[in-house]
């Protein structure tokens, strides 16, 4: 479901990410196809030298489909970007790239905490996030990086996951799928 980035599947990618539903989104904008293979192989120079991790989400056949990334990498925290084609929209293909990419954060590659700014005009996103249980509104525990997201001319509200949280919901949700077959078996 994710691959590291590469440029091979840059017009795929781009096609989808063009769409007007999309597009403003989008935290890595491209213009063209070139600027986009451009920006895909600056993503990847700059993920070997740890500044961001980017992968690229797949469906079920191997298709790109988007993008999942923590930006501004640094003392084991970074922010969330994640962008799907519109035709991917509402299909349940976000939450299952998210629980592999926190799964690989958080366990693998050892990243304590991930933010995510979301712009207030961004509905949508809000309400995802705000149904994830490991999502925590940040706006009052995190207020100096609130204020240095919301310096610009779009105002963000800022949620964070933890890995103590993060972890947490994982054991709760094994703990629950287990009683579930439990049951069915008796």
């Amino acid at each position: 479901m994710l691959k590291k980035r590469d440029t091979h599947e840059s017009q795929a990618l781009y096609d989808l990410m063009v769409h007007p539903e999309v597009f403003p989104f989008v935290r890595q904008k491209a213009y063209s196809h070139d600027e986009f293979v451009f920006l895909t192989k600056q993503t990847i120079e700059a993920e070997e030298r740890g500044e961001l991790i980017s992968r690229t989400i797949l469906d079920e056949w191997g298709t790109p489909i988007g993008t999942i990334n923590l930006f501004d990498v640094q003392d084991g925290a970074g922010f969330l970007g994640t962008w799907l084609g519109k035709p991917y929209h509402g299909k349940g293909y976000n939450q299952i790239a998210k629980d592999q990419f926190f799964d690989e954060l958080f366990y693998e590659l050892d990243i304590q905490s991930i933010f995510m700014r979301i712009r207030k005009v961004n509905i949508r996103s809000m309400k995802a996030a705000e149904k994830l249980p490991y999502v925590v509104l940040a706006n009052e525990t995190r207020q100096s990086l609130l204020d240095e997201i919301n310096c610009g001319e779009d105002i963000y509200n800022l949620y964070e996951i933890s890995k103590d949280l993060y972890t947490l919901y994982k054991m709760r949700t094994h703990h629950e799928v287990v009683e579930e077959h439990q049951l069915r078996e008796a």
